[in-house]
């Protein structure tokens, strides 16, 4: 008699070991990236698509699967086409679609560690923070030409033997 827990997880979408998928996960990333540059609270969230701020952060970890029709809610009340809940991801992470488990001749690539997650800048509070005051300058040609400036920066000579020498 097969075992219906191993095959209920297989069925919806987690890896073979039980951890979220890493699709899901990045989901969930990027609705918490969203909400959080709304400066939106879960619970605010929640309140918002008549859910608990505990299905959110659920929701946001990969822990609950993100149906499409939630999906379409999350969209519509964060303001944002669902394209970007997809955005920044990765070809390892994109390779861990679900049908790759149901399938036994499909590629496995998954790695046991989280790494992959931890590495990713949108994951930064410096980032979120940083984006945030971004948008809170009120004249819009200072912040355009702040953005030039870091943008330039970012180009320029010495950062790049800056960032050389780090990796030594």
């Amino acid at each position: 008699m097969k075992d219906k827990k191993a095959d209920r997880k297989g069925s919806r979408g987690r890896t073979p070991s039980g951890a979220p998928n890493p699709v899901d996960v990045h989901v969930g990333n990027r609705i918490r990236i969203r909400r959080n540059l709304l400066g939106w609270s879960q619970e605010k969230l929640g309140l918002m698509l008549g859910l608990t701020f505990q299905q959110i952060q659920k929701y946001e970890k990969g822990l609950n699967r993100v149906s499409a029709s939630r999906l379409w809610d999350f969209s519509v009340v964060m303001n944002t086409p669902i394209s970007f809940f997809y955005e920044d991801m990765d070809d390892q992470t994109a390779k861990c679609s679900p049908r790759r488990y149901s399938n036994p001749e499909a590629e496995m690539s998954l790695s046991d560690n989280n790494s992959l997650f931890d590495e990713d800048p949108m994951r930064k509070q410096e980032t979120l923070e940083l984006v945030r005051a971004y948008y809170k300058i009120s004249n819009r040609n200072v912040a355009q030409n702040l953005y030039d400036l870091i943008i330039s920066m970012s180009k320029s000579p010495y950062m790049q033997n800056k960032e050389d020498s780090e990796e030594d």
